[in-house]
């Protein structure tokens, strides 16, 4: 399922690591595997917003 690109991210509501990702695919796969500037810039800004969300490696090994 693709969505459209998310352009301003709201302090009270975080996405999950997977929601993320998702739209990092739907990125990809729209610019046909090869990203523009302003596609590289969405692109590094959900790297962050992913990293964020996704569980710590330490966590994930406590848990």
């Amino acid at each position: 399922m693709l969505h459209t690109m998310c352009t301003t991210l709201d302090n009270d509501t975080q996405r999950s690591a997977a929601e993320v990702n998702e739209e990092i695919r739907a990125l990809w796969f729209r610019a046909g595997g090869s990203l523009n500037m302003d596609e590289r810039r969405e692109y590094q800004r959900l790297v962050l917003e992913w990293a964020k969300a996704a569980p710590s490696s330490s966590a994930t090994r406590a848990a």
